[in-house]
């Protein structure tokens, strides 16, 4: 396999909830959940259920074709879908969401330019790339596609002062991820909707970390009351399996004529009865709630280590989606975790990042924040005598 990854040195065999274990039989919380992918929790018993009984009967169908699957699926999208969001597009990642979303606005609006933030990440694919920010990821592969500006985030007079004749859409997370889990200040997000409306120019919302209910609301969106003309999804619509959903208004979508945007595996019969019990158990077992309550609980835990540690400088996020901002490189206490039986994420060289399936329990929290306090009491010891920090917590 290519050498792509930051891997992890153990070896995943099962998963089951917010648990995993490794070839060892060792038991891990996993409060990364795939890169965000496990919302429903790993192996959900009926997101399982439909992979096995949809692959029995069909496992591939090309989108030329009607399917039965696809159809239930387009059909539980538009029940939770935001008003006026009525025409989706399915592909298999979040890149490839935002890819559409990119062709969508430049063919609707016959325009070239996107505006994206600072400090943004929307994918590694060319066009994703483009609108994404960080130097590591861009600068091996330019020159990028043209056409792409990037304003300072939170910040809607430079948005203004950015906006040309040649301007298409607007993209931004409403919450930024890779970024530091960064929320908008109040007024921003509605303050894009009310310029992007002034300009008769398209609102992209990158939601592929934090829809389906991640942030305590099924669309993070609804929290700021703003609908996008836009809206990208992925991670965690199909429980795990590989997909991407692209919601436009009507208008908008239909400017993209047969032929002009299609993928091969786009609307897999397995992915979407797998997508569909992933719907169907996110409604059923009212995980946004669950995810604003546990979110809640766990945020002021760790704003509890915060009081303790001097070795943290701020703790931020909405519903189960966390960060931790260090004074340091976050490293040694990811590989601490993960010797202590906890997978965590990083969101930038200082930021601990939790995406936990939204099936955790209260004692999987609590055992996290010890493990924690334990971590961070050595790396501060460590840090004031200036020894290294790489034994075991």
């Amino acid at each position: 396999m290519a050498n792509v990854y930051a891997k992890r040195p153990i070896v995943v065999v099962k998963g089951k909830g917010a648990l995993v274990w490794d070839i060892n039989g060792r038991e891990y919380i996993d409060c990364g959940g795939s890169y965000g992918t496990c919302i429903v929790g790993h192996c959900h018993p009926k997101v399982v259920e439909a992979i096995k009984r949809q692959a029995e009967r069909l496992i591939s169908c090309h989108g030329s074709l009607y399917n039965d699957a696809r159809s239930t699926l387009l059909e539980k999208i538009m029940h939770i879908a935001p008003k006026g969001l009525n025409k989706v597009f399915l592909s298999n990642s979040g890149a490839e969401t935002v890819e559409c979303a990119i062709k969508l606005a430049r063919k609707y609006t016959g325009k070239p330019e996107i505006i994206a933030m600072i400090g943004a990440f929307h994918g590694k694919t060319m066009g994703a790339l483009s609108a994404t920010w960080d130097r590591k990821y861009r600068d091996p592969f330019k020159p990028l596609v043209p056409e792409f500006k990037h304003v300072p985030p939170d910040n809607l007079e430079k948005v203004r002062e950015a906006i040309s004749d040649r301007t298409a859409a607007i993209i931004v997370e409403p919450i930024r991820g890779e970024g530091g889990v960064r929320l908008p200040p109040p007024g921003f997000l509605e303050g894009l909707r009310e310029i992007c409306e002034e300009k008769g120019i398209l609102l992209i919302f990158d939601e592929v970390q934090t829809g389906f209910g991640r942030t305590g609301r099924i669309f993070a969106c609804e929290h700021w009351g703003v609908i996008p003309d836009i809206l990208c999804l992925a991670k965690s619509v199909a429980g795990g399996l590989p997909i991407g959903v692209t919601l436009a208004k009507e208008n908008v979508m239909v400017s993209l004529k047969v032929g002009e945007h299609t993928t091969t595996f786009g609307g897999n019969p397995v992915v979407c009865a797998a997508a569909s019990a992933a719907i169907e158990v996110l409604i059923e077992e009212n995980l946004p709630e669950r995810a604003a309550v546990l979110g809640k609980y766990f945020k002021e835990k760790l704003e509890d280590l915060h009081s303790r540690h001097w070795i943290i400088r701020e703790v931020r996020g909405l519903g189960l989606m966390l960060g931790v901002e260090l004074r340091f490189d976050v490293l040694s206490v990811l590989t601490r975790a993960l010797e202590n039986g906890v997978i965590i994420l990083d969101a930038g060289k200082n930021v601990l990042r939790f995406l936990p399936p939204l099936v955790i329990e209260k004692e999987h929290i609590d055992k996290v924040i010890s493990i924690l306090d334990v971590i961070l009491e050595k790396e501060e010891n460590e840090r004031i005598r200036g020894s290294p920090t790489n034994q075991n917590a």
